[in-house]
């Protein structure tokens, strides 16, 4: 199954968290390191979770873009 990844780089490292799987976040030195991780914590996270719970989270439509702003 697929998911949604957003990393984020930091002062401290790469953040990751998964959208669909609330509280579902990790972090790493690196963007591949960031990834691994939280490839682990999100087959960790379902692990805990009901097929019906599982269905839930992975029914939920995540859209990305991006757009200009004009900063004064």
């Amino acid at each position: 199954m697929k998911l949604n990844i957003v990393i984020e780089k930091d002062q401290y490292g790469y953040y990751a968290f998964c959208p669909e799987l609330k509280g579902c976040h990790t972090q790493g030195d690196s963007i591949e390191q960031a990834l691994e991780n939280i490839k682990e914590a999100a087959e960790l996270y379902l692990e805990t979770l009901s097929p019906d719970e599982i269905e839930y989270c992975l029914s939920k439509e995540i859209f990305t873009t991006s757009l200009e702003v004009k900063v004064a």
